[in-house]
């Protein structure tokens, strides 16, 4: 049995997969925005250990959901589900890129780490020159790819691996998506508690339990060291 922290768990895909993990008899902590999602997402998973509350939009709220989240103890993976699509340029940079920095710095090293990335990431750009002004949904995709491969550069003893869950019939993704919504989430859960040799890897991106291909450029060490740097002189977390 794991004990795993998924972001953005009150609905959509995250509300899946932390259902998906309760089911198999695992420990889960969910986290919504505010204390009213986080009752309705315990109230869809009535199982898992408790839910803790932060506003991603909030950088200090972030901080302080890492200090919750070490206050319950070790996991073993955390899922940084959370995501926003329809907003500001500067609350997607806030809550795609910076919020999934903020935790991975801050909260204790699990040994696994999953990241929701997107396959709109291939359109993005890295835009390291004006980060809180003109970042898209797909920039924050490609940020978030990067993050997952400078984690699994500097950390060889997890297993850091980022997901395209596709563009599923969820409330972000909308009802008229094509893709499965069950495939959209099985991945994250086979990355954060499998057995299987394939999942026990680090710095790939996955699409339906299988490596896909990706924008080189979350390649590029000097580019993934100056994300990191921008991050740290916009949040005051430095990367441990």
């Amino acid at each position: 049995m794991a004990r795993i922290f998924v972001t953005g768990s009150a609905d959509g895909l995250g509300q899946l997969t932390a259902t998906a993990l309760v089911a198999q008899g695992h420990e889960v902590v969910l986290h919504a925005r505010n204390e009213k999602r986080g009752q309705e997402a315990l109230n869809k998973v009535p199982s898992a250990e408790t839910v803790l509350t932060a506003d991603l939009s909030d950088t200090q709220e972030t901080k302080q959901l890492a200090a919750k989240v070490n206050a319950l103890g070790n996991f073993d993976a955390v899922i940084h589900n959370a995501g926003v699509y329809q907003a500001s340029a500067e609350e997607i940079f806030t809550v795609n890129t910076l919020a999934a920095y903020i935790l991975t710095c801050l909260i204790e090293r699990p040994q696994r780490l999953i990241y929701l990335s997107s396959g709109m990431h291939l359109g993005g750009s890295a835009k390291l020159e004006s980060l809180d002004s003109s970042v898209t949904y797909s920039d924050s995709k490609l940020h978030v790819l990067m993050l997952c491969k400078a984690v699994a550069r500097k950390w060889p003893e997890v297993y850091a691996n980022a997901v395209d869950p596709g563009w599923v019939p969820t409330k972000m993704g909308g009802a008229n998506a094509p893709d499965n919504l069950q495939r959209g989430y099985e991945t994250q859960v086979w990355l954060a508690v499998s057995g299987d040799r394939r999942a026990q890897v680090s710095g790939r991106y996955f699409h339906h339990k299988k490596e896909a291909h990706y924008n080189p450029e979350a390649d590029d060490m000097q580019l993934q060291e100056s994300f990191l740097s921008s991050c740290e002189e916009i949040t005051g977390v430095r990367f441990p």
